[in-house]
């Protein structure tokens, strides 16, 4: 299988981390830990001399084998009566009894002067053909001077091959990171390859999931991704909805307004050619009055979509109550009447915008005066858990025709009348302003038929 992208800039990036590590184990090796090894002995060296400094001169000769032991050093001591050569000769045959061989030792007069004055001195002796070095501290002890020191391997081939492993240390884990890279990123990759094509179809209205299970960050991206599919494609269907819906409401208002328009032009061409029978200014001034009443309902459904709603707490059952009074002589002169049954109402403050409910009252009660076909119109306003619920019923003619043909009059314009008779039927924008008064107070709405009778109902929160 190839590498993709992703799968190379991992593998890069894991090879250029291990060469970086690499270069800094070998500059560190090479340059700087000679110097710290180094400084570790001299100080090591310099704490041995001050405890020595501490110790009297006959108990530093009983432990001095003890103390070459344990710290690992070695000590030889003689007077410094002698002559520079006699001082000399005496320690290095001490250090040669003791396994140290030195080619370069020697403590000059400057040196021997200032252990005289009670100063230490700090040397080191190259040893070139043994590839090593002899550090060593001189220090005064009553009339001793005495020698401290350690022997140190050269550091240059033990650095040199100890940087030659690494490097072969480098170059097997770079082929196992390689392999272990190509693996792991593999199960990285895949699930990747996966939601790449997934948001690719999704960019093409394909809404299809994909299928993770990793366990991890991805599979959560995955199940987002998922989620995402199915809230696009309800977006997707609601968007279409809506396209159809507007190139219904634009045929729709189209034909509300060609008719009226149709019939002024053609009553205002009787008046021209003089077939006027008194009647035809009556007919243009009332279809020039239906246009208008058509574009204020309209200029309503588009203001209640937009403006601010103010809310505030009041009494639904006073509201009701102000909004039947209206009522009363039409339902006295059509022989109609309405029951309110509140039995189950025992919260009647609603949180809401009041005068946009009272559109919502007026526009369901003026429906069922205008379209019931018996004598009985009935209202429920009732409780349930947290909202209160209305409901207004009414009989109507029997319907032909399905649910979804139910749903529809929602929409602007949709009305159930075929002849589209304005008597029978309205502008058909009625509901639309109460589906947009609702749907602003969030709250649930709908219509039932069953029997012969219309239910519609809508719900809004009590004030707690």
């Amino acid at each position: 299988m190839s590498m993709n992208k992703i799968g190379k800039k991992l593998i890069v990036r894991i090879l250029l981390a291990l060469c970086i590590v690499f270069v800094l184990s070998f500059v560190v090796n090479t340059f700087f830990l000679p110097k710290y090894f180094l400084y570790e002995k001299k100080n090591s060296l310099a704490q041995l001399t001050t405890q020595l400094e501490q110790m009297d001169t006959t108990n530093l000769v009983f432990q001095a084998e003890k103390l070459e032991k344990r710290h690992g050093v070695t000590i030889v001591m003689t007077e410094l009566w002698g002559s520079n050569e006699q001082i000399n000769y005496v320690l290095k045959e001490q250090l040669n009894r003791k396994a140290i061989t030195l080619s370069k030792f020697w403590v000059t007069d400057e040196n021997l002067a200032q252990v005289r004055d009670g100063r230490l001195v700090k040397k080191i002796f190259s040893q070139d053909k043994l590839k090593s070095s002899f550090l060593v501290t001189f220090m005064k002890k009553d009339h001793y001077i005495i020698a401290v020191g350690e022997s140190i391997s050269h550091s240059a081939d033990t650095i040199q091959i100890v940087n030659k492993f690494n490097l072969y240390i480098a170059i097997g884990a770079v082929v196992m990171m390689v392999v272990l890279s190509w693996l792991f990123t593999q199960q990285i990759v895949k699930p990747l390859a996966k939601l790449k094509q997934t948001a690719e179809d999704i960019s093409n209205l394909k809404f299809n999931k994909v299928q993770i299970e990793t366990g991890d960050e991805i599979e959560a991206l995955a199940r987002s991704v998922n989620k995402m599919s199915d809230k696009l494609e309800l977006a997707q269907h609601a968007l279409e909805e809506r396209n159809e819906n507007l190139r219904t409401f634009i045929a729709d208002i189209s034909h509300e307004l060609k008719t009226p328009l149709s019939l002024i032009k053609a009553y205002g061409a009787g008046i021209r050619d003089g077939l006027d029978d008194g009647t035809y200014v009556n007919v243009i001034e009332e279809q020039a009055d239906n246009m208008s009443i058509l574009v204020d309902k309209l200029l309503e459904l588009s203001r209640i979509q937009t403006e601010q709603y103010v809310m505030q707490a009041f009494d639904f059952g006073e509201l009701l109550d102000k909004t039947l009074s209206k009522y009363q002589l039409a339902l006295q002169q059509q022989g109609l009447e309405i029951t309110v049954d509140r039995t189950d109402l025992k919260a009647p403050q609603v949180w809401a915008c009041k005068p946009k409910i009272e559109m919502v009252l007026n526009n369901f009660i003026t429906n069922a005066i205008k379209y019931t076909n018996d004598s009985h119109i009935r209202i429920l306003v009732k409780n349930e858990a947290d909202h209160l619920l209305f409901t207004i019923r009414n009989g109507i003619k029997p319907q032909n025709g399905d649910s979804k043909q139910w749903e529809n009059i929602w929409e602007p314009f949709y009305v159930m009348e075929g002849s589209r008779n304005k008597k029978l039927s309205g502008t058909g924008l009625g509901l639309s302003i109460v589906r947009s008064i609702l749907d602003k107070h969030q709250s649930r709405y709908g219509v039932n038929v069953e029997d012969d009778q219309i239910q519609f109902y809508f719900t809004l929160k009590n004030v707690k």
